[in-house]
């Protein structure tokens, strides 16, 4: 019986697509071993194919990226950082991590950069060690004339670590578009810290920098966070760098949402947070469009003490996603990138105001950025019922509370939609104008499921029949003309993998 490689090239009359050749042969090796596996990738590209992808923490990486990742690196232990490893035989690993580093510091123009980190959450326990260690572990060890926490006496270590454990992190509150690891009770960042949040005005939906500067100086921070999850307005760092100043703390820069944006050009000036921030964080997929990790870029003063993430947070990197960050990154520094994100905000405005026109309400009126919020109660919809009427339709999005949600966290009142995903597909304004209408068409079709005793439930949809045949059709003619990965044949992939 033929393999599949066989069959495909069998198929292509001698033009074998290099793509299509690649994926074909990796898809065979893991069918090898677990056929289901391979079906579960197969149908995930159908998945995406088949789903206006509006998640704004989500994108497609480049085959190249994603080629990366599937190999032998993967093998290689190698905690330490280059020409400091742990671990013996590291010589193309710390290759491969220095490519990466010097294409991000390259990139974003910065001093220096830490690319090991997993994920946005590992990233950031990162930096904050790194501060603590920088600002209040290196002077204690200095005042007690040893040089490693190895020659302190128990005594000494246990005040020492009291210490580390009763500094002040100032971040946006979780509830007004920060993220879970920016001070959020249910997060560790608020038990290794005494978290101070602060908010947004409840009548702009906007951050108030005097209000910020007012709450810094009453706290005195060690760290002053900004950054977001879920805000749609650029900030401006520089101001933030001010206030920092004016209240002696070290300013740290949570981009993950919006580093492709800073990388592209779009976010320059004072509203470059590299430029003035001591420490950035970032993940490196999200509208950096590369692989599922993260990095830190900071200033020379932080660099010995970031290159600490392993002991002090992580264990073993991953060689395979270092290999593809480097690739990222050097896809980024280009000028068909900058063009990318650009457009990326053009089309989140264009959905906004396509949206505002059919009377949805945004948070903040609009959009800077990538991202929006909808206020979706004015359908009679809480935001997990209007997230699973869209999915029903085609349309991925995710459910997001809006400052002061009186819905909570979980069901919320909003959903937050981003354009990094479908503008990487190739659409433009046009298309987001077809988006706004679909997303309108489906939440007025949809109702509140009903409990047994005929109360709305929060939880429960009643989605029109008719309304979801027409806006599936209507979602799939949109993706007929921006296929997603064009070079892969599903057809071909489906009838090989899928059984």
């Amino acid at each position: 019986m033929a393999t599949p490689l066989e069959n495909y090239l069998s198929a292509c009359n001698g033009k074998p697509n290099v793509a299509m050749t690649a994926y074909v042969a990796n898809l065979q090796q893991v069918a090898s071993v677990n056929p289901s596996i391979a079906a579960d990738i197969v149908n995930e590209i159908d998945n995406q194919r088949s789903h206006l992808k509006l998640i704004a923490s989500e994108n497609y990486s480049s085959l190249a990226v994603q080629a990366a990742m599937g190999n032998i690196l993967t093998d290689k232990y190698a905690e330490g950082y280059p020409e400091h490893r742990y671990y013996g035989g590291c010589v193309n690993v710390d290759a491969v991590e220095s490519t990466a580093a010097r294409e991000a510091e390259n990139l974003f123009g910065a001093d220096y950069a830490y690319v090991q980190p997993h994920s946005g959450a590992d990233t950031n326990l990162v930096a904050y060690w790194a501060i603590l260690s920088a600002k209040v572990e290196a002077p204690a060890l200095e005042e007690l004339g040893v040089k490693s926490l190895n020659d302190l006496t128990a005594e000494q270590f246990d005040a020492l670590r009291k210490r580390l454990g009763n500094q002040r992190l100032m971040g946006l509150d979780y509830s007004c578009g920060g993220h879970l690891t920016h001070g959020y009770k249910m997060n560790v960042s608020a038990r290794m810290f005494e978290s101070h949040p602060y908010g947004v005005d409840k009548e702009t939906g906007l951050l108030d920098y005097d209000a910020i500067e007012k709450q810094a100086m009453e706290v005195k921070p060690l760290i002053l966070l900004t950054g977001y999850s879920a805000y749609p307005r650029k900030i401006n760092f520089k101001r933030f760098r001010e206030i920092a100043d004016k209240c002696g703390a070290v300013l740290m820069v949570d981009m993950a949402h919006f580093a492709g944006l800073v990388a592209g050009k779009v976010f320059t000036g004072d509203y470059d947070p590299v430029k003035w921030a001591d420490v950035v964080t970032t993940t490196t997929h999200k509208t950096l469009r590369g692989p599922r990790g993260a990095m830190i870029l900071c200033k020379k003063e932080f660099a010995d003490y970031v290159n600490k993430g392993c002991p002090t947070v992580l264990g073993g990197p991953l060689p395979h996603v270092m290999a593809a960050k480097a690739l990222a990154f050097k896809e980024a520094n280009t000028k068909e990138y900058q063009e990318y994100a650009h457009q990326v905000v053009k089309n989140a405005q264009a959905l906004a105001k396509a949206l505002q026109d059919l009377g949805v309400r945004l948070q903040t009126d609009g959009t800077d950025n990538h991202l929006m919020l909808a206020d979706v109660t004015s359908y009679g919809l809480t935001g997990k019922q209007a997230e699973a009427a869209m999915f029903e339709c085609g349309v991925t999005v995710n459910a997001n509370a809006l400052p002061y949600d009186k819905n909570g966290a979980w069901w919320t009142s909003g959903l937050r939609l981003g354009t990094p995903a479908l503008t990487t597909l190739g659409m433009k304004e046009d298309e987001m104008k077809e988006v706004a209408s679909i997303i309108d068409f489906v939440l007025k079709g949809t109702k509140p499921g009903l409990t047994k005793e005929g109360k709305p439930a929060k939880g429960k949809i009643n989605l029109d029949p008719a309304v979801k045949e027409a806006a599936s059709k209507r979602v799939q003619a949109l993706l007929s003309k921006f296929v997603l990965y064009p070079e892969l044949d599903l057809d071909f992939l489906k009838k090989e993998f899928v059984k």
